[in-house]
């Protein structure tokens, strides 16, 4: 195989700059092009996610590409959700039962900025800035760019077109307006939309609130959540119907309304956001959305990977660290292929799309349970026993939770369909006063075992699994 092969890819966020670097490091001819300016000179968050949470299906491609250690440094760990209510009494419930397993918040500027740090330190790759890809012509393996500042348009072409270029992706965008083949796609908007706000810190720089947890306040049809920067800062996010309940979107249009909001139903973090109101109508309202699509690749010459090919919304945590493991499984296959364009990317697909289907899948299920369940007693109580199973049972018992998060040798559709079954088995022995949380533990686990195996066999039955 000619590893000299020439690799073009469209953008160079958290994926694209990660699948530069490591296909650099592999000795492909690589050139990225990205529409944005470069975010290492230029401030170009603007009301996106300043912040994610990393975990460890995205630390499985650090590790990859040799950076584990140098995104350590860009973490503060995250060991559980730490639950506001409405008189601003907090608890926290942990992600795990298990010491060592909790999520990060980490920069994500910062990342990425790393990332491409490291892929340009390889002379074979070549990163670009203020080249907006307009189309792709897939059979050509052609792309045409814009130059943002002089508005000249060039025509780049690549042995091999990979787009990681975002939910809004051009090179999606051409399959299916090329008609040259059958393609599918979906775009489902929640009726919610988001908004970035920010916590800033102390004066000496301390945090204002808890600095090793994801802050909930939980209010069921809208939520504000917050996660801890390194700097001593929070960036808080709310969620929010754009038109429905007797505080939206579209209704928050004065002062006075969004202090009379916060001040109802998020007092007590009102109380250390004196920059509330600039930051609310500076910052823009955008909205959440789920990508799917098929197929992702056209013959051996392109390839969509990332949110490009499954965008989701972000209530699992894991738009960021699917992204990487796109790479990670991408990796695996280009190795074990040589060079056979069309069948790594028929293999990829058909190795992947189940997976990241499932997240997509699991992530609009989180929404509900972070904004609403996660107040209620019953869901309290099986976390609660969920986190005494792990604790005793470390080697016997995973939640859902834990699964999809700190389990990446499992693909994220066994997670599901495991994790359902097993909360489904729990709920219904609450429920049912099968199981209480003072009862023997191995026996409790016994028991859910026992109800959560019922349950995928009769998922394996009706052809669900």
């Amino acid at each position: 195989m000619n590893k000299q092969q020439n690799i073009l890819i469209i953008g160079a966020g958290l994926c694209g700059s990660l699948l530069a670097l490591r296909l650099g490091q592999l000795g492909y001819r690589v050139s990225v092009y990205e529409m944005r300016p470069d975010l290492r000179k230029v401030d170009i968050s603007a009301g996106r996610s300043i912040n994610l949470a990393f975990s460890d299906r995205g630390n499985k491609a650090m590790k990859l590409v040799g950076l584990e250690e140098k995104v350590k440094s860009l973490c503060i760990p995250m060991y559980g959700r730490m639950i506001h209510d409405e008189h601003g009494n907090t608890f926290q419930s942990n992600y795990s039962g298990r010491e060592h397993e909790y999520i990060n918040s980490i920069s994500r500027g910062g990342l990425n900025a790393l990332l491409l740090d490291e892929a340009e330190k390889h002379e074979n790759v070549h990163i670009y800035f203020n080249r907006k890809c307009k189309s792709v012509d897939f059979e050509k393996t052609t792309a045409l760019f814009e130059d943002n500042e002089t508005k000249s348009q060039f025509i780049e072409d690549a042995d091999v077109i990979i787009a990681t270029d975002g939910a809004g992706s051009a090179m999606r965008k051409s399959y299916y307006l090329g008609k040259k083949f059958l393609f599918s796609f979906s775009q489902e908007y929640l009726t919610h939309g988001y908004k970035e706000l920010t916590i800033l810190p102390k004066e000496n720089g301390d945090y204002k609130a808890f600095k090793n947890a994801l802050h909930i306040w939980p209010r069921g049809s809208f939520m504000l959540i917050a996660l801890p920067n390194l700097d001593g800062s929070f960036t808080v996010t709310l969620f929010l119907s754009y038109n429905e309940g007797e505080f939206n979107f579209n209704n928050l249009n004065t002062e006075e309304k969004v202090l009379e909001f916060f001040q109802k139903e998020f007092p007590d973090a009102l109380a250390i956001m004196p920059n509330l109101i600039e930051d609310f109508f500076e910052n823009p309202t955008a909205p959440l959305g789920t990508v799917k699509c098929s197929p992702w690749h056209y013959k051996g010459n392109t390839l969509l990977m990332g949110d490009a090919a499954h965008a989701i919304v972000p209530f699992y945590g894991q738009g960021m660290n699917a992204s990487f493991e796109d790479v990670v499984v991408f990796d695996t296959i280009l190795e074990k292929h040589k060079g056979d364009w069309e069948t790594i990317f028929k293999e990829y697909e058909k190795t992947r799309k189940k997976d990241t289907d499932a997240i997509a899948d699991l992530a609009i299920d989180n929404f509900h349970e972070m904004k609403d369940h996660v107040a209620h007693p019953i869901f309290q109580e099986k976390r609660k026993l969920e986190m005494a199973l792990e604790k005793t049972f470390p080697n016997e018992y995973s939640s859902k939770y834990s699964l999809v998060t700190f389990n990446e040798d499992i693909g994220y559709r066994e997670a599901m369909l495991r994790g359902r079954a097993q909360d489904k088995a729990i709920l219904n022995l609450l429920n049912d006063k099968k199981i209480d949380l003072n009862d023997d533990l191995k026996i409790i686990l016994n028991n859910v075992k026992k109800e959560t195996e019922a349950i995928l066999e009769d998922d394996r039955i009706a052809g669900l699994k």
